[in-house]
């Protein structure tokens, strides 16, 4: 799982939201969200920043971490 998939599913939960209820706040498809907390490589990055708005962050471009 990556950086922000772990991020947003452990914030998810401390704030005591469902996948549901998060989908609903942040204003994203129920789909989308479990799609990004599995990891998807995919996903759109507009969204991913939608839902890490939910909790005041935002992805930046940057070099990947090397893989260890």
């Amino acid at each position: 799982m990556n950086k922000i998939a772990e991020f947003v599913k452990k914030s998810r939960k401390e704030a005591g939201l469902t996948q549901e209820e998060f989908a609903l706040r942040s204003g994203l498809g129920l789909r989308f969200v479990r799609e990004l907390e599995q990891g998807k490589e995919t996903v759109r990055m507009d969204k991913v920043n939608a839902a890490l708005a939910m909790f005041d962050m935002e992805a930046v471009p940057g070099r990947r971490d090397s893989e260890e």
